[in-house]
């Protein structure tokens, strides 16, 4: 009887030990596959996220080319835009081509106000990845998508509403205002696209992924170039247009690179995420984003002022001083891609360096892209000199003007390489999120030295005054931002 009670105890105990083993393996199991499940979910959803710490692994030089010459070449696809446009327009009439160079400065104001906004979003998002605060990361992503979006709905409505007074003040030629007025009735429908659009352009290149960056532009420019000529002189399937047609191409291209990135988003997740809980705008983020953003709209915004004042002064001589300004100018903005493209390039790396606490990094980054914007400018300085005739010569075929282009050409270049210091200051300073100390810079290169420079130095030396004045200006900025970068360094990388 004891046996018998005993053994079934004993059975009984050890089919209750049974039981508990399998349940322990069942909810082991389950543990085990919960976090297999999330695993996965991670890699599919976060798997950029792993690739974010080679900003701060890779070594310095080979990082900072990688990240810039898809910048290069995306701003150079960037500035072919307008080139296109006015190539086909100009085919059109001179009228055609005088209303396109009438809503131009309106054009620039929105993208300048789009871009500079997206800067504060690029800095903010790369030094919030890089202290680990994944939560403002996707609030400054999603603010950012936001507040792009409603800076050009507003942008559209005041710009097309405000067209008619705006071209009055430059011309009274009613064809002109007439075909102005056409163009950006349409090429401002899509504002909201291109703000978008620049938008998440910056949230990609904030967490390194320049190649799909580079990829989109040139879908939208690609679309633009095949669709200028088939919408404005009408071919195939497409009715004759005109310049009506000019926007809708361009229009159609920058719809094109928004659903480029969308797709990319979709298909190739990134570490930063749209998120329906951060639309509530958050005091602290908007105030980063601004803080920057400001700063570098006005950034931006400022050649256009300075191009008007030094007109204004070399009007004064003959009209061929203002022409090889103006010359100049699409000159400059070849020999400067490469260098604006470095700075591009290390503004997500100087963020996410700082915001992770690799002070040092951060200092060897800015020395880096210091010697290689030195460089560029160096090549620019020596094209300058060996072969000035011929780049002057690629926009007009006047021997006198040409004459008057190599001279200025020359005095000009002699402040290019000065000038790296304080274009690589202002990429610097904006990736540690010091947008106004940038503002500061470029004030100095732009209005507070330049153009009293140029006024007093033309009562000397004539037009030769206002060239030398750039010389001086790079002189006098590079001293002034390498003073801000030294306070910089002193103040907030202390263990640099």
């Amino acid at each position: 009887m004891k046996k018998f009670v005993y053994n079934g105890h004993s059975r009984g105990m050890c089919g209750a030990v049974r039981a508990a083993h399998r349940s322990r393996y069942a909810e082991n199991d389950r543990q085990k596959g919960e976090r297999n499940d999330e695993k996965r979910k991670e890699r599919r959803v976060s798997g950029a996220m792993t690739d974010q710490t080679f900003m701060k692994e890779r070594r310095i030089l080979p990082l900072v080319l990688s990240m810039s010459l898809p910048m290069v070449i995306s701003m150079g696809v960037n500035s072919l835009y307008n080139i296109v446009d006015s190539y086909f327009v100009a085919k059109m009439s001179e009228d055609a081509m005088t209303a396109l160079a009438l809503v131009y400065p309106v054009q620039n104001l929105i993208t300048a106000i789009a871009v500079g906004f997206g800067m504060g979003v690029n800095a903010s998002v790369s030094y919030f990845l890089g202290a680990g605060k994944q939560r403002q990361a996707d609030g400054a992503t999603t603010q950012g998508v936001l507040w792009n979006l409603i800076h050009g709905l507003l942008l559209a409505v005041l710009c097309i509403a405000g067209m008619p007074a705006f071209l009055r003040m430059f011309s009274s030629d009613e064809t002109v205002v007439e075909l102005a007025m056409i163009y950006a009735a349409r090429a401002f429908v899509f504002s909201p696209v291109i703000t978008l659009g620049v938008a998440f352009e910056k949230i990609f290149q904030s967490v390194g992924r320049m190649k799909e960056t580079m990829f989109c532009m040139v879908c939208g420019f690609v679309a633009n170039i095949i669709l200028d000529p088939l919408m404005i002189f009408g071919v195939g399937i497409f009715p004759e247009m005109g310049i009506a047609g000019a926007a809708y191409a361009t229009g159609i291209g920058q719809c094109l690179t928004l659903l480029a990135y969308l797709a990319f988003y979709v298909a190739k997740p990134i570490p930063v995420k749209i998120r329906r809980e951060y639309l509530k705008p958050d005091g602290q983020i908007l105030k980063r984003l601004y803080g920057i953003g400001i700063p570098a709209t006005l950034n931006i915004a400022l050649p256009s002022l300075l191009i008007s004042a030094l007109n204004g002064i070399l009007a004064g001589f003959t009209g061929a001083y203002v022409l090889v300004l103006g010359v100049y100018y699409k000159l400059q903005t070849f020999i400067y891609l490469t260098a604006n493209g470095i700075v591009q390039g290390i503004r997500p790396l100087v963020g996410y360096n700082y915001g992770a606490g690799e002070h040092g990094r951060v200092r060897k980054i800015f020395r880096t892209a210091l010697g290689l914007t030195v460089g560029v400018m160096v090549v620019g300085f020596v094209l300058s000199w060996a072969i000035p005739g011929q780049l002057i010569g690629l926009f007009t075929t006047n021997e006198e003007t040409i004459r008057i282009g190599v001279r200025a050409l020359h005095i000009i270049s002699l402040g290019f390489v000065i000038s790296a210091v304080s274009v690589t200051s202002c990429g610097f300073l904006e990736g540690l999120g010091k947008g106004t100390s940038s503002l500061y810079i470029a004030l100095s290169r732009y209005v507070v030295v330049m153009i009293p420079a140029a006024f007093v130095l033309s009562r000397f030396w004539g037009a030769d005054g206002v060239w030398a004045a750039f010389v001086l200006t790079e002189a006098v900025s590079a001293l002034f931002a390498f003073a801000i970068y030294r306070k910089c360094a002193k103040n907030f990388l202390r263990e640099c």
